[in-house]
């Protein structure tokens, strides 16, 4: 069984993206890697370059043309996965915001192997934890995604979906998957104010719909967490080991006020559904669960 990890990114230095960590929490159970690393303002071309011989960057040009709900995210991902040789069985893909945690890489190897015979199985489904604001705690927003595909088998006929968020099959269908006991640690809502500022009015500029949301954005240099108002939870167990010289240089403060989840009845009602039943109203899937 080979496995081949995959990825896109662009401007990372500029908008403080933990590229490396993610790239670092999946290697050690990829056989080789494929970046995908878009023409960028800073060092970020450098900073992959530096991470491992393993890896095999493809350098491209975004389409800024393909802002029709952040479509140029989904063809930046596909890019990277059709660069992935033939002898890959697999195809891990990871973020460059999300890191697996090391505990989990014997279980998604296992996985790997355990599937790779059961031709109905298109790939494998994560839980997740979506951080916000510092480290320490976790989005509990009903709309925070709980689960996405991360592994897929290496078969040109899948294809990123939407604005990269998941994957689907020719012509339009949702993949076949196992959902598996691993999470990914989701940290795009994570960093320095002012980086994730900058990262917002950027990422805001390739939706059509963000418009107005990227002028707003632009008015003010630092980003307010405070203002959103999320539902959070303390975070009580530990990080990756790649994220600890990350989390060590946090620098900004962030006490949120963990009774915000309450104030919003109707989110608050849908998430109390899905603890207490399984069943979470409205949830979006972009998958099958096989059994």
């Amino acid at each position: 069984m080979k496995v081949c990890g995959f990825t896109f990114i662009r401007n990372a230095v500029l908008y403080d993206y933990p590229v490396v960590e993610a790239i670092r929490s999946i290697l050690p159970i990829c056989d080789g890697f494929v970046v995908a690393v878009g023409r960028s303002d800073d060092a970020t071309l450098e900073l992959i370059k530096g991470i491992d011989p393993k890896i095999q960057i493809i350098e491209t040009v975004w389409d800024k043309t393909l802002t029709a709900g952040g479509r140029v995210f989904a063809d930046e991902t596909d890019k990277a996965f059709q660069a992935i040789p033939d002898i890959y069985d697999w195809a891990f893909y990871i973020q460059g915001d999300e890191v697996l945690h090391e505990k989990y890489l014997p279980v998604v190897k296992q996985e790997m192997s355990n599937n790779l015979r059961d031709k109905r199985i298109d790939g494998l489904l994560f839980n997740y934890l979506h951080f916000y604001g510092s480290y320490d705690f976790v989005g509990q927003k009903h709309s925070w995604y709980r689960r996405e595909i991360r592994v897929i088998r290496n078969r040109k006929d899948i294809f990123s979906y939407r604005d990269a968020q998941g994957f689907r099959k020719k012509p339009n269908d949702k993949l076949k998957v196992r959902h598996i006991d691993a999470f990914i640690y989701h940290y795009g809502w994570v960093r320095e104010p002012d980086a994730l500022q900058k990262k917002e009015t950027a990422k805001s500029g390739f939706y059509q719909s963000y418009a107005k949301v990227k002028e707003l954005l632009e008015k003010t240099k630092t980003f307010d967490y405070q203002s959103r108002r999320e539902p959070l939870q303390k975070f009580s167990g530990s990080h990756p080991h790649v994220m600890d010289d990350r989390i060590a240089r946090k620098n900004w403060p962030f006490k949120p006020d963990l009774r915000v989840g309450y104030y919003n009845w109707r989110d608050f009602l849908k998430r109390t559904i899905g603890k207490l039943t399984g069943w979470y109203p409205g949830e979006y899937k972009n998958y099958k669960i096989i059994r």
